[in-house]
């Protein structure tokens, strides 16, 4: 009996995702014949693959509006927000359309809008939910060698709080566990983030863009290409979004690879400046009130640098290894997928 139950539990909660999903392409489908003005294109990600400084230079040029927020992720997470409901405590993301929309409202007639999400390329139905909204869109996709692509993503989520285990081994041994629900930190607030292995899916996540804006309307940059030359690069992304190309941009370097000393620390650190719950809110009035700004802000930094590094310790060379092997199978499926030798570029052609 016990079994059934929790059978027919699923299947409501199944029924009741379908449902959501359902409505939330309604939705967007609505908002797309309506007269709000929507998102031109999207920087797809992933994460630590130069987004962050695409974005930054792309928000310089005269003919972009890039919006403010520079993750909304609503688009991935549409049917949570209306699983949710109205209970949910209200966050910085936008989690109605309405106030999704209204990140674009301040972009003139004669500007792109856009914006950039890295959950949208490995998360499952993005592309569905970004064309039924925008089915003209643009689509810029970034990706990176998988293993330093996995590694970088792992120090970032120590770094904001998501994940709890610092050891890079240990946390990606923990996937299966994490599939199941177990061992996710408490303030991790999207879990399949944590699945490092689900995010190197790069052959599977081009051909759903491909399949619903075709290729046409794809652009995919490769990290090294982005690092080895930021300008031959950002012009051909100003060729994709037709927008002019002769416009000089500062080059920029965002959001380099750190390693969190203490991450006890770092959650104090945070927690005072963000100011979370009655006791840190408490504390950061009280240093308000008897210290002056600057003192502050010199303290801040200080306590920074005592719980960050900014050569992260890499790990075992027999573990990237293993990794290596277990991603290059899709790196060759991905380089014959794209018509580049990937395997070379990332050196996967030494491996025994």
């Amino acid at each position: 009996m016990t079994g059934s139950r929790s059978n027919l539990t699923g299947s409501a909660a199944d029924k009741q995702l379908r449902e959501a999903q359902d409505a939330v392409m309604e939705e967007l489908r609505a908002a797309s014949n309506s007269e709000r003005r929507l998102p031109d294109f999207f920087i797809a990600g992933h994460a630590k693959c130069g987004t962050t400084a695409l974005y930054g230079m792309l928000s310089a040029h005269p003919q972009i509006y890039m919006s403010a927020v520079k993750e909304p992720e609503y688009l991935s997470r549409a049917p949570q927000h209306r699983l949710r409901g109205p209970s949910e405590p209200a966050k910085r993301l936008p989690d109605t359309l309405e106030r999704y929309l209204a990140l674009f409202a301040d972009a003139s007639p004669d500007q792109l809008a856009g914006e950039a999400s890295t959950e949208y390329l490995r998360t499952p139905g993005t592309a569905a939910r970004i064309a039924a909204l925008c089915p003209d869109a643009r689509i810029i996709a970034m990706f990176r060698e998988p293993v330093s692509f996995v590694r970088s993503l792992h120090l970032q989520l120590l770094q904001v709080g998501v994940e709890t285990e610092s050891d890079f081994v240990k946390a990606t041994g923990l996937e299966a566990d994490r599939r199941a629900g177990r061992h996710v930190p408490r303030e991790c607030r999207w879990p399949p983030a944590l699945l490092y292995s689900e995010h190197v899916h790069y052959t599977r996540q081009l051909r759903e863009y491909h399949e619903h804006f075709g290729r046409e309307r794809v652009l995919t940059l490769i990290y090294d290409d982005f690092l080895a030359d930021n300008e031959r690069v950002m012009r051909e992304v100003l060729r994709f979004l037709a927008v002019d190309e002769t416009i000089a941009i500062e080059p920029t370097t965002a959001n380099p690879t750190l390693r969190v000393r203490s991450q006890r620390g770092e959650r104090l650190v945070n927690a005072v400046s963000v100011g979370k719950g009655p006791v840190s809110r408490t504390l950061k009035r009280t240093l308000k009130t008897v210290l002056p700004e600057r003192v502050r802000k010199d303290a801040h930094r200080k306590a920074v640098r005592l719980v960050i590094d900014t050569e992260p310790a890499p790990p075992p060379e027999e573990f990237i290894e293993e990794l290596r092997h277990r991603f290059a199978g899709e790196v060759s499926e991905v380089s014959e997928y794209l018509e580049r030798d990937l395997v070379k570029l990332w050196g996967y052609e030494t491996l025994s």
